[in-house]
């Protein structure tokens, strides 16, 4: 799902933007970034599409608006704002940090009405939440609680307006199979774009759309209907296999095709029909993770150590591969990003 899809770059060069009371804010190819500490009370959408305002803090007074969103624990928490083609983040300047005014108000939320005492929803550390944001929504947190916002156009990730009530219906649990994968990459991302270079992180936020539209598949999406659908799910419970294994040296198209059933001759289909090879998916896979990991990890594993860990055995080939992908050696990407 993510490997066919583009996100044309915005005029703005990428980078951070500086924000107040220690919030700090990344936008770049179509994906905004807001890392917030959070207040007791806080509203978090309502029409607001630049990550300097996705969230404002709320008086005791003001009884808020929306689903409420509760959290009891600190640790981060993950929000996906879904803004329509036209909700693109306003140029920065003249705004404000977390507290920034709010914008124009929907009628109704796709979990319940916008008015005060909305439905309610308990999250965790580690939770994702997919949430409208052209709607209100009322958070209430505890001391300690930070908030990480990445914002983009649902069109990015396949989501009609007609899916948002299902997509946004319950939070991706951070303990959950595929929640526990996503939520440390999406954790460490926001705190690494804004320290990174341009480059660097412009790359690593195209694979967050990647897993971010997988996340959405896996998740979210309607049982199969027809072959069409079925041969898709499989092909995401393959790739997800390949994810979970992908540190593993030995991970062939044979051992693919057996833990699912299928012959060898179906599963190079199935990655045929999507214009690559069961190979050059794996290979490439390996290498968005040793890419991530050769950018959080510096000074403290080598490069030969993250690229085992992927599951390139040799180094040397590790490195070929590498500069042929990306145009530049390990090291090389390395240096771009400190």
């Amino acid at each position: 799902m993510g490997s066919g899809r583009t996100a044309e770059p915005r005029e703005e060069t990428p980078g951070t933007v500086a924000g107040s009371e220690g919030a700090r804010y990344w936008t770049s190819v179509g994906l905004d970034i807001a890392v917030v500490d959070a207040a007791p009370r806080m509203s978090l959408g309502d029409g607001r599409s630049d990550p300097a305002t996705a969230v404002s803090v709320l008086s005791d007074q003001s009884p808020g608006r929306g689903p409420r969103l509760v959290a009891n624990d600190p640790g981060d928490y993950h929000f996906v704002g879904l803004r329509g083609a036209s909700g693109g983040s306003p140029r920065h300047g003249g705004h404000g940090g977390p507290g920034g005014s709010a914008g124009p108000a929907g009628p109704a939320g796709p979990a319940g009405p916008a008015g005060p005492a909305g439905p309610k929803t308990l999250l965790r550390p580690g939770d994702i939440l997919f949430y409208d944001a052209e709607l209100p929504h009322l958070l209430l947190l505890p001391a300690g609680a930070r908030l990480k916002i990445f914002l983009l156009p649902r069109q990015l990730l396949g989501v009609g307006k007609h899916d948002l009530r299902r997509v946004t219906a319950t939070p991706v649990r951070g303990a959950s199979r595929l929640g526990s994968l996503v939520s440390p990459f999406l954790s460490e991302l926001a705190e690494m774009v804004t320290s990174a270079a341009p480059a660097v992180g412009e790359t690593v936020a195209r694979n967050a759309l990647d897993l971010l539209a997988t996340l959405v598949m896996e998740q979210h999406a309607p049982p199969p209907v027809d072959m069409a659908d079925a041969r898709r799910a499989l092909l995401l419970r393959i790739q997800r296999f390949v994810t979970h294994h992908l540190s593993d040296p030995d991970l062939s198209p044979e051992a693919i095709a057996r833990a699912h059933h299928i012959s060898v001759r179906y599963l190079h289909k199935l990655f045929r029909d999507e214009g690559t090879t069961v190979g050059r998916w794996i290979r490439g896979r390996r290498l968005e993770e040793c890419q991530r990991e050769l950018v959080l990890a510096r000074g403290r594993q080598t490069i030969a150590a993250v690229a085992r860990r992927w599951g390139f055995i040799s180094p040397t080939h590790f490195s070929r591969v590498f500069r042929a992908t990306y145009g530049m050696s390990p090291s090389e990407w390395q240096g771009a990003a400190s």
